[in-house]
C-alpha cells in the first residue's frame, strides 16, 4: 500500500488494506469488522462504501485492526475528522492538522501544495503580478492590489511561491512563472478552491464600490430554465472559461492582473415533482 500520508479519503486507505489482505489470504468483510471490535459482520463494508461513519472508538477499533500506530495513527484520526466534518471550517482544521502531521515528521502529504496555493487570493495574484514588475520590492506589489495587501503578505506570497516551484526567482526582486499548471487532484482540493471563489466573490463585490466602471465590467441577469437548460449553460460556460484560460496563456505583454469569476447559482427552489 502507498504510505498513508497519500491518502485524504480514509475509506479509500481502509478498502486498498481490505482489498491487499484478500489478495493474499482469506480476509473478508466478516473478519475485518471483528478485528475492529463490531459485532455487525458487515459494518466496515459499510464504512467504505460511505454508507456509515466511524465513532471516536470507532476510529480505535479500525486502527487496531489495520495496525496503524505512532504518527500513522495520528494521522488516521485526522483523516476520519476530514472525511466526516460536516463543515468547510472544519475540513479545513482536519487538513491542516494532517499537514501539520506530515510536516513535523517530514513526510509527504499529495497536493498539500495546491492546497496552500488556493487558500488566499494573494497567492494567485503574485503568481501574475510579480513577473511584469521585475525589481519591485514587496511595499510596490503589495500597493498595486486591489485592495491593498501588507507588504508582509507578498514576502510570505512570494516565498511560497518560489518554495513550491511556482514562480522562479532570476535575480534580486525579479521572477518569471514556471511551466508548472497550478492544479490538484485529491479531496482537499475543492475545499481550497471554495474558499478561493468565497474570498474573490467579495473582491468582485467591493469592486463595484471602489473600481471606476469604466475599469471593471459587472454585468448579469435573472432568467427561469429548466434542469436541461442549466447543464446547457453550465457546458457553454466551461467552454468559455477554457478558451480565457487559452488566451491567457499567449499573453506575452499584460500590465494588470484581472479576476473573472463565472457565476450561476439559483434564486429559488425548484417545484417538487
Amino acid at each position: 500500500m502507498k504510505p498513508i500520508t497519500e491518502y485524504q479519503d480514509y475509506r479509500k486507505y481502509m478498502r486498498d488494506f481490505y482489498e491487499e489482505r484478500k489478495r493474499s489470504s482469506l480476509f473478508s468483510w466478516r473478519e475485518f469488522s471483528r478485528l475492529a471490535g463490531f459485532t455487525s459482520p458487515n459494518y466496515i463494508q459499510l464504512v467504505c462504501d460511505g454508507k456509515s461513519g466511524l465513532s471516536k472508538n470507532g476510529v480505535e477499533g479500525v486502527a487496531n485492526a489495520m495496525s496503524i500506530e505512532g504518527i500513522d495513527r495520528d494521522f488516521f484520526r485526522a483523516m476520519v475528522l476530514f472525511g466526516d466534518a460536516k463543515s468547510d471550517a472544519k475540513k479545513t482544521q482536519a487538513f491542516k492538522e494532517m499537514q501539520r502531521i506530515a510536516k513535523e515528521n517530514h513526510l509527504r502529504v499529495v497536493d498539500s501544495e495546491a492546497f496552500k496555493y488556493f487558500e488566499t487570493w494573494v497567492n494567485p495574484v503574485m503568481r501574475e503580478l510579480a513577473p511584469i514588475m521585475p525589481g519591485a520590492k514587496p511595499l510596490e506589489l503589495a500597493h498595486q492590489c486591489y485592495p491593498v495587501v501588507s507588504a508582509a503578505e507578498v514576502r510570505y506570497a512570494l516565498d511560497f511561491l518560489c518554495r513550491t516551484d511556482f514562480l522562479k526567482k532570476v535575480d534580486e526582486d525579479t521572477y518569471k512563472q514556471t511551466e508548472k499548471i497550478v492544479t490538484g487532484s485529491s479531496e482537499a482540493i475543492p475545499l481550497a478552491l471554495r474558499s478561493m471563489n468565497r474570498q474573490m466573490s467579495k473582491l468582485a463585490v467591493d469592486a463595484i464600490d471602489e473600481i471606476p466602471p469604466e475599469k471593471r465590467h459587472v454585468a448579469g441577469v435573472t432568467l427561469g430554465m429548466s434542469d436541461a437548460t442549466y447543464k446547457w449553460l453550465v457546458q457553454k460556460l466551461e467552454v468559455l472559461r477554457q478558451q480565457v484560460v487559452a488566451m491567457a496563456a499567449k499573453e506575452k505583454d499584460y500590465d494588470k492582473v484581472y479576476r473573472l469569476n463565472l457565476q450561476l447559482f439559483p434564486l429559488t427552489k425548484g417545484k417538487e415533482k
